[in-house]
């Protein structure tokens, strides 16, 4: 029997990468043009952000939690459970994740600001939204096999980190902590993988550690120097 230090990430692996980029691509036919819509809803969150309304916070919140909820079911537990048995106790992470954005994110103040950890924020979103789509060819795979924002965990995930960065308001760091947890298993899974665009998603869980880090620093009691 091999010692456990022989083994590598690769061999803890429950599927081959060309079994999961092609669950992402059946799941892309599956929605098609789906797509289309979630990327106008990801714009007009951006919208919000730069000039909300009374209503925007609200809506903001709540299609986040939307959009966790669905992909709980249609991609965790509908799809990716079927090549790994860990997707569905990770489906009930998504849940959460959509019960927290509907009962805490609609009483934060979500908005554009060029001050603090906002600007990091909106890049995250931003790369979210236009770019992690294109992951996909630069990596060599075909179009079918982008992962659009709401359509799959990763850029749903690494949006959601930029937006609660942006956000304003009691508890918000909670809400990091489901797509946090996601991105570093994410990351795990590409790197067992090899695939080029694994640094993604462990880049989003460490920023999304800063409001985490200022939280703390700023409940840590200040002391006086003579």
């Amino acid at each position: 029997m091999p010692e456990w230090w022989t083994y590598s990430a690769e061999d803890f692996l429950l599927f081959s990468p060309r079994t999961y980029w092609r669950l992402i691509e059946r799941h892309n036919e599956a929605l098609w043009p789906a797509h289309v819509l979630l990327l106008l809803l990801g714009v007009a969150i951006l919208l919000g952000l730069i000039r909300p309304r009374p209503w925007s916070h609200r809506a903001i919140a709540g299609t986040l939690a939307v959009l966790w909820a669905w992909l709980a079911w249609s991609f965790l537990w509908e799809r990716y459970a079927t090549i790994n048995w860990a997707a569905s106790y990770v489906a009930l992470l998504f849940a959460f994740q959509a019960i927290l954005l509907a009962l805490i994110g609609s009483r934060l103040r979500w908005s554009l600001s060029w001050t603090g950890r906002a600007p990091v924020g909106l890049v995250l979103f931003l790369y979210a939204i236009a770019l992690h789509p294109l992951a996909a060819l630069l990596a060599g795979r075909p179009p079918r096999g982008a992962e659009v924002f709401g359509i799959t965990p990763d850029p749903t995930a690494i949006a959601t980190i930029g937006l609660v960065m942006m956000a304003e308001g009691r508890w918000s760091w909670l809400l990091l902590a489901a797509p946090m947890a996601w991105c570093l298993a994410s990351w795990a899974t590409l790197h067992s993988m090899g695939a080029p665009e694994q640094w993604v998603p462990l880049g989003a869980a460490l920023v999304a550690l800063i409001p985490i880090a200022r939280r703390r620093t700023a409940r840590l009691p200040s002391t006086e120097h003579s």
